[in-house]
């Protein structure tokens, strides 16, 4: 028995979503404690030629809704880079739930065979739709979940391995 196309996208999409607002929390309340300013952590990198907090927020926000609107042949919605704020962050991550939201299960059914072509830093590649999610479009989403987490952890926030595989019920 295979899994769906959507099983494999919007739910996961929707889970690294929750994951970045609980870091968001997280952040707030750290910065909160500490007295410093929490645009502080927004604009934390991990190196010099690393993204910021922001940046990464944003790639994964870019990602979860780039890859839906590929494989669907549709429109994502175009969000502008430019969130300095922890609040401004939230608001991005709400923008994408809306529009995963929208997707319905039927929109992704027969995509698993759908040629998607992307062209990452000019370099132009073509996947089935499944090779797309399962080897680009997943781990590009959790890469900056990850890095979310770790310039978090690396300012000292207390995230954990829990914090971002989420709780299960």
């Amino acid at each position: 028995m295979s899994i769906s196309m959507y099983r494999l996208t919007v739910p996961m999409f929707q889970r690294g979503l929750t994951t970045l607002k609980n870091y968001l929390e997280k952040a707030e309340a750290y910065a909160k404690e500490k007295g410093i300013d929490p645009n502080e952590l927004v604009a934390a990198r991990l190196a010099p030629d690393m993204l910021p907090l922001s940046g990464q927020y944003q790639r994964a926000s870019d990602s979860a809704k780039l890859a839906v609107a590929r494989l669907t042949a549709t429109e994502a919605p175009k969000f502008e880079d430019s969130e300095t704020t922890i609040a401004e962050l939230r608001e991005r991550i709400a923008k994408t739930e809306t529009y995963l939201a929208t997707i319905a299960p039927q929109a992704l059914e027969g995509t698993e065979t759908k040629e998607v072509t992307i062209a990452p830093g000019g370099n132009k590649m073509t996947f089935r739709g499944d090779e797309y999610v399962a080897t680009f479009a997943l781990p590009n989403f959790y890469f900056h979940v990850a890095t979310a987490h770790a310039i978090l952890r690396n300012q000292g926030v207390p995230v954990g391995k829990i914090d971002y595989l989420g709780r299960f019920s």
